[in-house]
């Protein structure tokens, strides 16, 4: 029987080539819509690797959580960044003098 920190390694390998495979399918064009989506299932994640990284069970699971936690802040803040930059494009423009 696999430990938990195997399974968590299998599983972490298998959503790479998941995630890599669903993001090439994607065209350009809903790359920014999606990434507001994207938010909140980061959200998820970085609430779930702050409850695994406050179990300490393991060293390994501890420092997995935290490059989790760091990971999914990177990508919530720019995420939000790049959402905030797309709405302003949306926005009323200026009258060019």
């Amino acid at each position: 029987m696999m430990g938990p920190l195997l399974v968590g390694i299998y599983v972490f390998v298998l959503s790479i080539f998941v995630g890599i495979e669903i993001i090439t399918k994607i065209p350009p064009t809903l790359h920014t819509p999606l990434m507001s989506g994207a938010n909140a299932i980061s959200g998820i994640t970085l609430v779930g690797s702050i409850g695994a990284a406050s179990s300490g069970e393991v060293i390994a699971s501890s420092i997995l959580a935290f490059v989790a936690i760091v990971f999914a802040t990177i990508n919530v803040v720019g995420g939000f960044l790049v959402t905030d930059r797309m709405l302003g494009m949306f926005g009323k423009r200026k009258a060019k003098s």
